[in-house]
């Protein structure tokens, strides 16, 4: 697929990047190589190749999810400036 120039400044200002004119052709045809190579690897055969997440074999080790209070309130509001009856007091906002 190529790029022209119009659709390289397009790009550039969808981006915020400041791109001298002189320099358009070059980044066009540099957004014509990406898409070429992405064109290459759409042309590989997955089909019963699984999904990986690292090119090394991992295990992500699993915790039970359970919940819990944490059995800190006390040491959590006592860093708070003003704590009431369990809970942050903040100042109203809404009236």
């Amino acid at each position: 697929m190529a790029i022209d120039t119009d659709t390289a400044r397009r790009v550039a200002k969808l981006a915020r990047i400041k791109v001298e004119d002189a320099a358009l052709p070059a980044l066009a045809q540099e957004f014509s190589a990406i898409l070429g190579f992405i064109e290459q690897l759409n042309e590989v055969d997955v089909d019963g190749i699984e999904p990986m997440t690292s090119v090394t074999p991992q295990r992500l080790y699993r915790r039970e999810d359970v919940v819990t209070d944490g059995n800190q309130q006390a040491a959590v509001l006592a860093n708070a400036p003003d704590a009431r009856e369990g809970f942050f007091a903040v100042p109203k906002v809404v009236e």
